[in-house]
């Protein structure tokens, strides 16, 4: 099975990004990811046994069980491996104080989230790829390292509302099934924060 988990944002915060991309997608032949797909990935496999999942869900259960819930917004962007020949494109991922000020140990508390999902995936038996996490929500991919500088300063302007990441979701990749032969997600179960 291919399995992630992720933190996937409330409906109110993918309209607000989808309203802004919208009048924006159709001057560039990227492949734009669905919004209801947007998701920050935590830790993938892609190749877990189907006969890991019980130990999966009780290590995710735990893991989830020892953070607490915190503030984000999507806010910003980049592009992997970086603007001047991109293979993704993706909106940023930031925190707030209370007041709505930014609070930088938002990637911190996303950091500890994804080590500690990793870990539950690995003990379970099911082996984590990745590289070095970066919070953050693919909005497109392009079939060619491409430049893509002025779509980096225009996601740099953008700042979502502000939403409480107080769970994680178990999804299914399922490849191939979705609308133009991309992957279908299924969340198998969500997992709250301590």
């Amino acid at each position: 099975m291919r399995l992630f988990v992720g933190v996937v944002p409330p409906q109110d915060v993918v309209d607000h990004l989808d309203a802004f991309l919208d009048v924006r997608r159709e001057v560039a032949a990227f492949r734009w990811s669905a919004p209801e797909q947007w998701h920050v990935t935590l830790a993938f496999s892609g190749d877990a046994p189907e006969r890991t999942l019980d130990e999966v869900y009780e290590r995710l259960e735990r893991a989830a069980g020892r953070r607490s819930a915190f503030d984000v917004r999507v806010a910003g962007g980049g592009a992997f491996p970086d603007p001047a020949r991109a293979r993704v494109l993706y909106a940023g991922v930031a925190g707030t104080n209370g007041d709505g000020s930014a609070n930088r140990d938002v990637h911190e508390r996303l950091a500890h989230l994804s080590t500690g999902t990793r870990a539950a995936l690995a003990r379970a038996g099911a082996p984590v790829d990745g590289q070095r996490f970066r919070p953050h929500l693919t909005v497109a991919r392009l079939g060619h390292p491409e430049e893509v500088s002025n779509w980096v300063r225009l996601l740099d302007a953008y700042a979502g509302p502000v939403w409480r990441v107080d769970e994680i979701s178990l999804i299914a990749s399922h490849l191939g099934e979705g609308p133009r032969g991309r992957p279908r997600y299924e969340v198998m179960e969500t997992f709250p924060l301590g």
